[in-house]
């Protein structure tokens, strides 16, 4: 047990008001299964591979889905996200996870939807993310892959937090969007498409700073589950990357 990865209390405590109320018989150490919650989607493995350590890899299956059910995971990332002061500068931006054929095979009939979707790089699904001045995510959205960036980011802009700026690249340059951002006091830092007859200019020095949006991206890929998606249900497979991104970027060891 002494060698198993564990969170620590600290983090633990900062994560238990999300968790929901024990009903009837004590619930198991939750310490110790969300642990093998998280050493299972950081590693990519199988849940029966779990270490034997975590206790029964049934157990932190049906955990995790039903959580994933309850939304906990999401409130998780939500609530460590909104704990600090808003932002003064945001950044946007997308990037494609491949879906698994195992993650492809559920029908396609019936809700909720997969958000799978197929691309020139095959079957996938998009996360799309803002994160604050510091690389870390404080508003996430997952869906088809084949879906815009533009489209993406006008799901997202009704939960932006208030800020000074908005950092993106040029697939995200339109009128529209320029304008609901300017509705909400946040000036774009965007390039402009090379299909504008008039480019709109930029600061490009502050848009420089665009790379920790990207660095972001590539921590949550280094979690084998999230690089690859090997759930059938978007909402298992977004709990998952709620928990990598509370993770690495708001439980500090």
């Amino acid at each position: 047990m002494s060698d198993l990865m564990l969170l620590s209390r600290a983090q633990m405590a900062r994560i238990e008001p999300f968790f929901p109320r024990s009903r009837g018989l004590r619930r198991v150490d939750d310490r110790r299964v969300v642990s093998g919650i998280v050493y299972v989607i950081r590693h990519g493995l199988q849940w029966k591979d779990a270490p034997a350590g975590y206790g029964p890899h049934k157990t932190l299956y049906n955990r995790f889905v039903r959580w994933s059910r309850l939304g906990v995971f999401e409130r998780i990332f939500a609530g460590l996200a909104a704990e600090g002061a808003p932002p003064e500068r945001l950044m946007i931006d997308a990037t494609h996870l491949k879906a698994h054929r195992t993650a492809a095979s559920l029908a396609k009939k019936g809700l909720p939807p997969r958000c799978i979707g197929r691309t020139r790089g095959g079957l996938n699904s998009k996360l799309h993310a803002v994160c604050d001045g510091q690389g870390r995510p404080v508003a996430m959205l997952l869906t088809e892959g084949q879906m815009s960036d533009h489209k993406g980011a006008a799901l997202l802009l009704p939960v932006l937090p208030p800020a000074r700026e908005l950092l993106g690249d040029r697939g995200y340059d339109s009128n529209r969007f320029r304008a609901a951002l300017a509705q909400r006091g946040i000036a774009p830092c965007i390039p402009s498409t090379r299909s504008r007859k008039v480019p709109i200019p930029h600061d490009t020095t502050l848009y420089r700073q665009r790379h920790r949006v990207e660095n972001m991206f590539a921590r949550l890929k280094d979690w084998r589950r999230i690089h690859t998606r090997y759930d059938r249900c978007a909402h298992t497979f977004f709990s998952a990357i709620c928990i990598a991104a509370a993770i690495i970027f708001w439980l500090p060891q």
